[in-house]
């Protein structure tokens, strides 16, 4: 199934730890787990501690504000915007750093059963069977329908065909995963 959206129209919810606010893009359930995998938008407006996630693997992209450092246990990390980092999901981090209002994007896997791949593309791709492509600025055809920044597509079992820039400036955000 291929899910658009935007921004906009995403459900807001409290982070796990209530430091902050989520809107979840798409949740893949697994029988055992919370989750086999899942991508949200988290907004940053102050410094604070991540949720932890045992078992999950997690690539965290700034999209919007910072640079802002990520720290714990002899991880000094600073994040930059679309500049994607993988991390492990029990890793006991904190931001810092925060300047006013920001975006990042998560995409959080169970280790062992599914991994994602995160990059920041100007150029046309045809994704893996399941992922999320996300529109940082310009405009993009994907899955037959023109998205603009700050809209996007998630999809499962189905791939939405090659996703592709449709002015100068386009950058997309893409997200692939990968069952183990």
């Amino acid at each position: 199934m291929i899910f658009p959206f935007s921004f906009d129209t995403l459900p807001v919810s409290r982070w796990q730890n209530g430091g902050g606010e989520t809107r979840e893009i798409i949740k893949v359930p697994s029988p055992d787990a919370p989750f086999l995998w899942r991508a949200s938008l988290a907004t940053l407006n102050a410094d604070g501690p991540f949720s932890l996630f045992e078992g999950v693997d997690r690539v965290i992209t700034l999209l919007e504000g910072g640079p802002l450092w990520l720290r714990g246990n002899e991880i000094n990390h600073q994040l930059e915007r679309w500049q994607p980092w993988a991390f492990a999901g029990e890793w006991p981090l904190r931001s810092e750093g925060i300047a006013g209002a920001g975006l990042d994007f998560n995409i959080m896997t169970r280790r062992g059963r599914a991994s994602a791949s995160v990059q920041v593309v100007s150029s046309a791709h045809s994704p893996a069977q399941e992922g999320v492509a996300f529109v940082l600025q310009g405009t993009w055809e994907l899955a037959g329908k023109q998205c603009h920044t700050r809209s996007g597509i998630a999809w499962q079992g189905d791939c939405p065909g090659i996703v592709l820039p449709r002015s100068d400036d386009a950058l997309l955000l893409l997200a692939e995963i990968s069952i183990l």
